[in-house]
């Protein structure tokens, strides 16, 4: 049914929808949390990899590099899960394969979730850790933030705060499948949901619930794609086909194009959300990650 460009990708699939994603279908979120920090925690990490903890503007957060890594070029990395679940241990991960890709240090930050947390705390906290990076004699042509899903759209989010409060702009921003509208009402949530094997209309659902509370899903800071658009850095986004989230892609680079914005979409065939996760083992997640790094190192200032 699947035309994979690679026997791992396919098998990687089959776990996706007969292993993992029954483990949060119709759970509670903090079932779902604690499922997937029990995922983490299984993870093993690169030997060249090196982890700090650290507290970044009050935001508790991880330098996650390699001897490799440059130590004046920072990617300030907001992880997914909806704003609701995930963290550090989640990510560390994917995080320890974009430093070796990028050869410079990330800031992995543990920002406040919903709904203990409503918005737009998970976006003050990211905002704070960029500030921090100020304080710590990094220049803004220096940072590239990046984030994967919600991450991905808290990204958006923080590059729209940054600008209307008159901060100066990181040198760029990559999105790996960012999720910008909780209105959930993108194209592809239909017409991708057979080919999709982790993501529902109704998980998405659950999601915006916990995340929104009693707060408009359309408010900019919550879906970025609603938000003003002019005047962000340059944006690299990459999405899989196979993804009921890929409208939301889409419509974000048509808007920001729109704006007048430079920004790069890349569409990976058969792929689904965030498929670098499985960069360890998946030679596309290798292979977009090793794209990422290349336009990383391109928009850092010499």
């Amino acid at each position: 049914m699947y035309a994979m460009a690679s026997s791992v990708g396919k098998q990687i699939r089959e776990m996706l929808i007969y292993e993992i994603a029954p483990k949060f279908a119709d759970t509670p979120l903090e079932v779902q949390r604690k499922t997937w920090e029990a995922m983490g925690a299984k993870t093993v990490l690169p030997e060249s990899i090196k982890v700090e903890p650290l507290t970044a503007g009050g935001v508790p957060a991880e330098w996650v590099f390699s001897s490799e890594s440059a130590s004046d070029r920072v990617v300030l990395y907001l992880h997914g899960g909806g704003q609701v679940m995930g963290s550090c241990n989640t990510h560390r991960g994917l995080v320890s394969e974009l430093a070796l890709a990028s050869s410079v240090r990330v800031l992995l930050i543990d920002y406040r979730l919903a709904p203990e947390n409503p918005p737009p705390s998970g976006l003050e906290d990211a905002i704070a850790a960029y500030r921090w990076l100020f304080s710590q004699g990094i220049d803004n042509s220096r940072i590239v933030i990046a984030g994967d899903s919600a991450g991905g759209g808290l990204s958006i989010s923080t590059f729209v705060a940054l600008r209307d409060a008159g901060d100066p702009l990181p040198a760029a921003g990559v999105l790996l499948s960012p999720m910008v509208d909780w209105a959930i009402v993108g194209e592809s949530v239909t017409s991708r949901a057979q080919y999709d094997p982790m993501l529902t209309k109704q998980s998405l659902n659950d999601a915006a619930t916990w995340l929104c509370g009693d707060q408009d899903p359309k408010i900019p800071y919550i879906s970025p794609l609603y938000a003003e658009l002019h005047g962000l850095p340059p944006l690299y986004i990459v999405v899989g086909t196979d993804e009921i989230l890929l409208s939301d892609s889409t419509r974000l680079t048509e808007r920001v194009a729109m704006a007048g914005g430079g920004v790069s979409l890349e569409v990976w065939p058969d792929m689904w959300h965030v498929f670098q996760f499985f960069a360890s083992v998946l030679p596309e997640g290798k292979q977009s990650l090793e794209k990422i790094g290349a336009f990383i190192r391109k928009h850092f200032a010499d």
